[in-house]
Order: C-alpha cells, then structure tokens, then sequence
C-alpha cells in the first residue's frame, strides 16, 4: 500500500533538477523525506523495536544514528568543525545511536529533535551551492572533495531507506514508495 497518492507525494518537489549540485541536493532531502515518512504514525515501542537478533537496529536507532551521521559530516567536516565530539557515540560504545535507543516519548524526542537540527545546519550548508571539487580536512586526517561527501550522505540515507523499509513492514506490513 502506498502512503500518499504519487500527485500528493512530497518528495516530488525534488524532480527534474537543473545540475549537478540541484541534483545531488535534491536526492539527499529525497531520502531524508523517505526516511521521515517511513517512521510516521508509530508508537515509541514500535520505533524502538528490533530487528533480527542479534541486531540493536530499529527505526528510532536509525533516526538516531543519521543525526549522527548529518553532524559528522555537515558540522564536524564540512562545517570545519572536527573538533567536536560526535553525537551518539562514545569511546566505549560505538553503537551508542543504537544501543541506547528505548521506547519512551523522551527518547524519540531527542532523537527527531537532534535528527531535525542537524538536518537544519546541513540545509544551511546546502542552500549555498559550494565547489565540489573543494577539498575538506577530515577530523582523522586526510581530504576530501564536497562532491564525495554529499554522494556519501545520498549512499548512506538510500542505503539505511531500504532498512527502514523492511523494519517498517514487519512492525505493520506497510511498504511501498
């Protein structure tokens, strides 16, 4: 079943860019889009609910760990600010973004709430179109080029929509879109 009528979908908005920045922006909040509308309308406990043993993934693991994701590489790299500690993450536990992820409404508040405001800071980054080929320092050393980032966040949200399909089908048998 479909979520919206495809003349209702939001994501169309992000159709027929013109170059290559408009397109790599608009796949990117395509995503983001996908990705919010595939957590809509559930429950704390249904979007802390995990996958297959001995997996820590849920919906709200993933909401936690893209607002980590965003951070890291809009504030942290090419916010030239890889000084900061990243968010959901700690020394001793990686997975913190995953692991630490309950179902209770204090939690997946933080999690929107973080998720929504690292994705205003990008947004900001994004409204400027910048030089792809620009390199910029990464926090472990090394460069990269704009170019590779944005590809990199395009990579990672299509890759984890895909997850998130699948975990939200087992939780309601909704899918599509």
């Amino acid at each position: 079943m479909d979520w919206v009528e495809e003349s209702q979908d939001p994501r169309s908005a992000f159709a027929d860019p013109e170059g290559e920045w408009d397109t790599l922006v608009g796949y990117l909040r395509h995503y983001r889009l996908t990705i919010e509308m595939k957590c809509a309308d559930l429950t704390p406990e249904q979007l802390a609910t995990r996958s297959v043993p001995p997996s820590t993934m849920s919906l709200l693991g993933m909401v936690r760990h893209l607002a980590r994701v965003e951070h890291n590489w809009f504030v942290r790299v090419l916010g030239g600010q890889g000084h900061l500690d990243r968010i959901y993450w700690s020394e001793s536990d990686d997975d913190l973004d995953f692991n630490a992820a309950v179902g209770t409404q204090a939690c997946v508040d933080d999690a929107w709430s973080a998720w929504r405001r690292e994705v205003a800071v990008a947004d900001a980054y994004l409204d400027t179109e910048h030089d792809l080929a620009e390199h910029v320092p990464l926090p472990r050393g090394g460069t990269a080029p704009v170019r590779d980032v944005l590809v990199h966040m395009i990579e990672e949200y299509a890759r984890h929509a895909g997850h998130v399909d699948l975990l939200r089908e087992c939780l309601d048998g909704r899918t599509g879109q």
